[in-house]
């Protein structure tokens, strides 16, 4: 169902969508509408930037066997967007989304505006320290703050029992972990394990931006990856023509080698667990 311009729920007129998926999911733009749902058992969060895929069906399924209402926002959060540019080019496809989301059983899609999760005057971040730092945190400087500071703010709209994320972004999730914990927030973060292609690269919104060759180079990350040793994961990359922007073992959730990397104007990251 879709959000009508108050914010409240309506129909959701998406073509291909069967009529028992449009009274399943409803689709809220306003976190007043949102609050105003009935809660119906445990709640269950996935939190999203759109775009979506099979890497977020994922989530959607885990969120659906442990919860009795799941809830799955799609918000673009710009302040986590060090390159103006990269937020330019991010994909968004609502159409699509809603109907992604309605066919892998969402029961609510909170859709909002940034003015609505940032109205103006907005003035708080959350500053997380700890796993924050370096990785991602030494790239892309005020990206954690940014995404503490959402995911907080979902957290207190949507109040879930559980919140789920992919272990691709293992710095993410390591930092959530960490700021649930810090701030005795009552959720649990769940993590579902690294979604691939047949192929193996690791499935993301980015790859989309990715041109047929690009793509063909990007599997010599998940391939570099699959050696489990950093000099021979910079060796592979370069061959390949990868520009790589960190190769590192760290603490995330268990021990880990994570890469970032650009090939082209696309930036990838993956990650393999070193202790399994």
């Amino acid at each position: 169902m879709r959000g009508a311009p108050d914010g409240t729920v309506g129909t959701l007129p998406l073509p291909g969508i069967p009529a028992e998926l449009e009274l399943q999911m409803q689709v809220v733009t306003t976190i007043q509408a949102l609050r105003a749902l009935p809660r119906e058992g445990s709640v269950g969060l996935v939190p999203t930037m759109g775009a979506l895929h099979e890497g977020h069906a994922a989530l959607f399924r885990a969120a659906r066997g442990e919860c009795g209402l799941v809830v799955a926002s799609v918000f673009v959060n710009a302040p986590q967007f060090s390159d103006p540019a990269d937020l330019a080019a991010y994909p968004r496809d609502r159409e699509h989304d809603e109907r992604f989301a309605a066919e892998h059983g969402v029961d609510v899609l909170f859709a909002p505006e940034p003015e609505e999760m940032y109205p103006a005057g907005f003035a708080t971040w959350v500053e997380p320290g700890g796993a924050a730092v370096g990785l991602e945190g030494e790239q892309r400087p005020g990206h954690f703050r940014a995404v503490a500071t959402v995911c907080v703010k979902l957290f207190n709209v949507v109040r879930p029992e559980r919140a789920y994320f992919g272990r691709k972004d293992a710095q993410q999730v390591a930092v959530l972990k960490q700021v649930v914990r810090d701030l005795n927030l009552p959720l649990e973060i769940r993590v579902v394990p690294t979604v691939r292609d047949a192929d193996g690269l690791a499935l993301s919104s980015r790859n989309a931006r990715l041109s047929a060759a690009e793509r063909d180079r990007a599997l010599a990350i998940p391939r570099a990856l699959a050696t489990r040793d950093p000099s021979r994961v910079r060796a592979e990359l370069a061959a390949a023509g990868i520009e790589a922007e960190y190769v590192a073992v760290a603490e995330l959730d268990g021990r880990t080698l994570a890469v970032a990397a650009r090939v082209g104007e696309t930036r990838l990251i993956d990650n393999i667990l070193l202790d399994s």
